[in-house]
């Protein structure tokens, strides 16, 4: 709306120019570049000495010209000016709002770094409804986070004081993500001296690099190209094995899922075996697991097996199911 106030201004503009070059050049006699410079110097008003002296006819147009030419001009300064200084404050109160915003959250994950990993992370968090802060200082990449409308903070990821403004004291764990190892280390070692309780989650680019990450305090360090190179050795020697993976987790028409569920203190599930639980049976799932609460894994567990408080139960099946049985526990 306001370019084409602009654009009116300008078409206005033009017709004013033209309208005094044709009568300062029709009824004073003046060559076409007289006549032009004769409109263009009382357009701006500058006050430089008339070509020569007008005529009655002359000094009228030049009076059109004054009016006209002030009026459009201060149009459309004022429109300029406006759609400056909105634009101004549309950004200050989306900051605002976005820091507001950032401020209410609670048990969110802060993703340092919006590269090829970040995006895929926050895509996925984005799907499962997790709340989630993107921190990155790359101005593609934050107009590319606006776009998408995630809640971001626009500074380098390593300072404490965008740690603090993604609300580190109140998140439930962080993502190191930036290409730099060296970064992920600094990163790591900030948000640690921060939060001793925090959970953090870093990507290295080798085994030397986790070495040092989980020296510096991270609690767990994925390697994306040994999972790569894993996954394309499973793909030729085990086909059907991933086939059955991707099928179970990845097809959104199957409506399956894989989740892990937590046992709490009142589950009326406490203290009975997989078999009195009937947890199988009234939801059709599959226990792939168990995780004690002492940290210990029980890989397909017997139906004898006691679920206690605490323990994590890792089951598959549909996603409406464990949504039922997740309230139960």
């Amino acid at each position: 709306m306001e370019l084409k106030k602009i654009r009116v201004a300008f078409l206005l503009l033009l017709c004013t120019i033209g309208f005094g070059t044709a009568g300062y050049y029709t009824f004073e006699d003046m060559k076409p570049f007289d006549a032009f410079y004769m409109t263009m110097i009382t357009i701006s008003t500058v006050g430089f000495q008339e070509v020569k002296p007008l005529t009655i006819h002359g000094r009228l147009i030049t009076i059109l010209i004054i009016l006209s030419g002030v009026s459009i001009s201060a149009y459309a300064i004022g429109t300029l000016l406006r759609m400056l200084i909105e634009g101004e404050l549309r950004k200050e109160f989306g900051r605002k709002k976005l820091e507001r915003q950032i401020q209410s959250l609670q048990e969110h994950y802060i993703i340092c770094g919006f590269g090829r990993i970040g995006k895929l992370i926050c895509k996925e968090l984005f799907d499962r409804k997790v709340p989630f802060v993107v921190i990155e200082n790359n101005p593609v990449a934050v107009e590319e986070l606006e776009k998408l409308g995630y809640l971001f903070v626009a500074m380098d990821a390593t300072s404490e004081e965008a740690l603090l403004k993604a609300g580190i004291m109140k998140a439930r764990g962080l993502v190191t993500a930036v290409m730099s190892d060296a970064d992920n280390v600094y990163i790591v070692l900030t948000a640690r001296g921060l939060r001793s309780d925090i959970f953090i989650l870093s990507r290295g680019s080798d085994e030397k690099a986790q070495v040092k990450l989980l020296r510096a305090g991270a609690s767990r360090v994925i390697l994306p190209y040994q999972i790569g190179g894993k996954r394309m050795a499973e793909v030729l020697t085990r086909p059907t094995v991933v086939d059955f993976l991707d099928t179970a987790m990845m097809d959104s028409e199957l409506g399956l899922a894989m989740e892990e569920l937590k046992v709490s203190q009142n589950s009326s599930m406490v203290g009975k075996n997989l078999i009195e639980s009937n947890l199988r049976k009234d939801y059709g799932v599959i226990i792939v697991a168990i995780k004690k609460a002492h940290g210990k894994m029980i890989f397909n567990p017997q139906s004898s097996e006691v679920i206690e408080a605490g323990d994590i139960i890792v089951a598959l099946g549909k996603k409406d199911m464990l949504e039922k049985m997740s309230t139960i526990l």
